[in-house]
């Protein structure tokens, strides 16, 4: 499909077009391959730039409700959803939020021992770089309000070749094998305490301050368990969970798994060709790994000084020779890992389920710390996830 077409279609619809491109791409050779692929990159492409897009959007509405003139340069843009929820939390109602939004920006940082207010110098105050990977709202997200547990099937092998069969002879047993995995809920928790003079911000600012914090919190988390997730507690099995053995055998079979000593000029295509079947090359997969990884990518050089990888920065996310990456801190780096040390993990985000059995609650109390004068905080979710397709990520682990 040409670029003028691609850029009129909706996000659903683009994301249903590199569906149908990974399907036609299985039996696509030469020129058409190529051709499949310069579509599903200038998607990509398209996306990015629509969520770059949205974000200025973002910046741009939020100048506007700073504007002290006011009138048709800025004026007064009241989020009334916001401000009730700022209400019921002063009133010490509890109050939900959806467990996959991205939170606003803080507008306002606070601490135990005092609070960051508007001065007369400024009337905002600057956030934190962010600490929360966006790999959370990559992977398949299945919604089960009130669950308790989930169960997602999937193919362990399709059998082995026919066979030739004499005349008359029984037909040669050929049967394909399946498995589950299963996902348990886990309930993950957030608390703070803050100064009470929190509660004489706006009530806008004062929802925004305590929806960052819980909710970047969890998500913070969520996004670690993804990777790391040990499934002692029952609910996240990581990409990196590796049973061996027992009823909650690892969906990756530790034999797939590839070994590096250092990042050189053929790391990234030892990753790429090595995972998957014998037959095809995936193309629609991403590489998780730690930022000082990512680094070693960028500044890798040739004999003449040139760059070996052109690495393309978006954030958290990005593209290495348009291979695309995420960054987690929940991978290991290969300076500092010691051997057997998971780094990296490359493959379709759709391959990982995160099951959210609850959306974020959270509440206020003000018995807790009364003569000190804190206000505190608490947030929960019941959430859970696992990978959901045979050998569905390579994972990268530093060598001996």
């Amino acid at each position: 499909m040409e670029h003028d077409k691609l850029v009129k279609l909706s996000a659903k619809e683009l994301n249903d077009r590199l569906a149908e491109i990974n399907v036609k791409a299985k039996t696509a050779e030469g020129d058409d391959l190529k051709a499949l692929l310069a579509e599903a990159k200038d998607i990509q492409a398209i996306i990015a730039d629509a969520q770059a897009r949205a974000e200025l959007g973002e910046i741009a509405g939020r100048a506007a409700v700073q504007d002290p003139k006011g009138g048709e340069e800025g004026g007064e843009v009241v989020d009334k959803v916001r401000s009730a929820r700022g209400e019921q939390l002063k009133a010490g109602k509890h109050v939900t939020y959806k467990a996959t939004a991205r939170p606003d920006s803080i507008k306002a940082t606070l601490s135990t021992t005092q609070t960051a207010l508007p001065t007369h110098t400024a009337d905002t105050v600057n956030p934190l770089f962010n600490n929360v990977s966006s790999l959370v709202d990559r992977v398949r997200q299945v919604p089960l309000p009130g669950g308790e547990t989930y169960q997602r099937g999937y193919v362990s092998s399709y059998g082995g070749d026919a066979a030739a069969t004499n005349e008359n002879a029984n037909y040669h047993d050929m049967e394909p094998a399946f498995d589950y995995a299963e996902v348990k809920k886990e309930k993950l928790t957030a608390y703070t305490e803050e100064p009470e003079e929190m509660i004489k911000l706006p009530n806008a600012d004062y929802d925004s301050v305590v929806e960052s914090s819980v909710v970047k919190a969890i998500r913070r988390k969520m996004s670690k368990q993804i990777l790391v997730g040990t499934g002692a507690t029952g609910g996240f099995k990581g990409i990196f969970y590796d049973a061996k053995s027992g009823s909650n055998v690892s969906v990756i079979d530790p034999a797939t798994d590839v070994a590096i000593t250092a990042i050189d000029d053929g790391t990234l295509d030892e990753i790429i060709y090595s995972y998957g079947g014998d037959e095809e090359v995936e193309d629609i997969a991403v590489l998780i790994l730690n930022k000082k990884d990512l680094k070693a990518f960028a500044k890798l050089r040739d004999k003449q000084g040139r760059k070996v990888y052109t690495v393309v920065n978006h954030g958290n996310t990005g593209t290495i020779d348009g291979v695309p990456f995420i960054i987690n801190s929940a991978c290991g780096d290969l300076a500092s890992a010691s051997a057997g040390d998971y780094l990296m993990a490359y493959g379709p985000m759709s391959n990982y389920e995160l099951a959210i059995f609850s959306d974020i609650d959270a509440r206020k109390s003000t018995d807790y710390k009364f003569k000190q004068g804190q206000v505190a905080y608490r947030a929960d979710i019941f959430a859970g996830g696992a990978v959901v397709a045979k050998n569905g990520f390579l994972r990268v682990k530093k060598g001996s």
